[in-house]
């Protein structure tokens, strides 16, 4: 996959649990847990939308282009 997910590394730069991040968000640890380990096929806007806004970073920040 050319699109990589950071968003673990973002969490742990703002020292944020996977359960608590799930319930700002309103997603079920196990859904962030695929997107965290770059298992999900897609992700909502709105979804990251609102990690961007609890994390206080940009959608670039959380997402990387990887040219195979």
């Amino acid at each position: 996959m050319a699109i990589i997910v950071n968003l673990d590394v973002m969490m742990a730069k703002r020292k944020i649990s996977s359960q608590e991040l799930a319930e700002k968000i309103g997603i079920t640890k196990a859904n962030l847990s695929i997107l965290k380990t770059n298992k999900g096929k897609a992700i909502r806007f709105s979804t990251l939308d609102k990690i961007c806004e609890v994390l206080e970073c940009k959608p670039g920040d959380i997402l990387e282009y990887k040219n195979n």
